[in-house]
């Protein structure tokens, strides 16, 4: 088992460090590959970076607490996300061109032109802040893993991790991280497969399964107990708020972040292939994992549930399949923990400082310590990957999600405005979360909803305004 995973994990390091052949030696380089990555490659990326250790400890110990009723978060995860990208993903990239930003918060700020300074700092202390407890997030997943399969200390895992993405983001930046995903992606995928299959067989095929979970007392409803609605009206609200979550997906800094790096808009189609074919089917397969994982892990008042796939792997398979799965485990936890260092990085040198850094050695600086404080953050951490994931999420969704929507329909709201939108969307997310209610509809949904009605109004209030102004006799 451990040969295995560092076997994968010895390849992963070379194919990262091998990507330092094609490096320019410039900012836009570093965070943005110079625009030159390729559909397949950007596609694969953006899957590894949006799964992570989320969906490999996180979904499948959520699956396992709540039932089918999960079933929500895969189809209205990927729904919302195919909408949001059918008209965002282009836009954003042409965007990136047109402002020749290197970062997702200086693209916001210079959308229409001059670049709004406010603002740009506004987005980038936002994104730094929860970008870092995502960043946490993803080490604890990957310490929880080595933690059931190697019985390591948990501390030891998040350390490996935090070792691995300097190394990746020192060597090439985003291209590093790039190639890395798409690698990564397809042990991930080949990992959560096996599970699936060794599971099902272990109970004697799908059908002999099924009928397991039927027999735990609620555990197959359409919609979880819960909710604040009775009912299918309320089943149907639970169901829409996850779509918002998969919406929620162009607030994310690292992952918009790829689909920036593209060599050609024109090829988006492409690389939305390559990403949706991905994402559905490892999606799909982690659903079943953690529906699979009640049956045969069966005592939930005292089993930790984000634990489930990793005990799974180590009782059903060989000692080399289980090595392949941790390595898939953490390779999603590093692939993402190292795209949001890097978003988070290009925060503080382009977005924050006064004086903009230029020289990759002050970069790949600023890079390591963003490790080390999202390293701290995860050694303290005392939450769930599920919930620190989905807060910082929501947080991110809620507060550029609806100006980056209004942006790419050709709104142009006034800077007061779109600060407002931003405040407001995220200030009633965390209310959401804060009161309860987040377990019955997605946080996102009422955040993203109030910085759109912010927005809406602004841009009528303007609009009156501006035409009485042009109504006005020249003096």
């Amino acid at each position: 088992m451990v040969l295995s995973f560092l076997l994968f994990l010895t390849v992963f390091i070379l194919i990262g460090i091998s990507s330092v052949l094609l490096s320019r030696g410039t900012k836009k380089d570093y965070y943005l590959a110079s625009s030159s990555v390729s559909p397949a490659l950007v596609g694969l990326s953006a899957v590894a970076t949006n799964n992570s250790g989320y969906m490999f400890i996180g979904v499948i110990g959520y699956t396992y607490a709540t039932g089918l009723a999960s079933i929500w978060l895969m189809l209205g995860w990927i729904a919302g996300d195919f909408l949001a990208s059918t008209f965002i993903h282009s836009r954003l990239r042409v965007a990136t061109e047109d402002t020749k930003q290197v970062s997702f918060s200086g693209v916001l700020s210079g959308w229409h032109g001059k670049k709004d300074r406010s603002l740009q700092i506004i987005v980038a202390v936002i994104s730094l802040c929860f970008l870092l407890a995502y960043a946490g997030a993803q080490l604890v997943a990957g310490s929880k893993a080595l933690h059931v399969l190697l019985d390591w200390p948990l501390w030891s895992g998040a350390v490996l991790g935090a070792i691995l993405v300097m190394t990746y983001c020192m060597a090439g930046g985003i291209r590093a991280s790039i190639w890395t995903d798409a690698a990564q992606s397809v042990v991930m995928v080949v990992a959560m497969g096996t599970l699936l299959v060794f599971a099902t067989q272990s109970f004697g095929g799908p059908g002999a399964a099924i009928a397991e979970m039927q027999a735990i007392d609620g555990f197959m409803d359409w919609f979880p107990g819960d909710l604040i609605i009775p009912g299918l009206l309320g089943g149907l609200v639970f169901a829409v708020g996850w779509t918002f979550a998969g919406l929620s997906v162009i607030g994310q800094p690292h992952v918009m972040v790829r689909f920036m790096t593209l060599s050609d808009s024109g090829q988006m189609w492409r690389a939305r292939l390559w990403y949706y074919l991905w994402f559905t089917g490892f999606y799909a397969m982690a659903t079943g994992v953690g529906l699979l994982s009640r049956i045969y892990l069966a005592d939930p008042g005292t089993f930790d549930a984000e634990l489930a796939l990793p005990t799974m792997a180590l009782e059903l398979l060989t000692p080399f399949g289980t090595g392949i799965v941790l390595a898939g485990i953490f390779a999603a936890t590093i692939s993402t923990a190292d795209s949001l260092v890097l978003s988070c990085s290009s925060a503080v040198t382009h977005d924050l400082l006064p004086q903009k850094i230029e020289k990759p050695i002050l970069l790949k600086i600023a890079t390591g310590l963003i490790t080390l404080i999202a390293l701290a953050w995860a050694l303290l951490n005392q939450q769930s990957v599920f919930n620190l994931v989905i807060m910082a999420w929501s947080g991110l969704a809620s507060a550029f999600a609806p100006l980056l929507i209004v942006l790419c329909l050709g709104g142009r709201p006034q800077r007061g405005v779109a600060i407002t939108a931003i405040f407001t969307g995220l200030a009633v997310a965390l209310l959401w979360r804060f009161i309860g209610w987040h377990a019955a509809v997605y946080e996102g949904m009422p955040g993203i909803l109030a910085g759109l009605a912010v927005l809406g109004l602004g841009l009528a209030i303007a609009c009156p305004a501006k035409s009485a102004d042009s109504a006005k006799p020249a003096a």
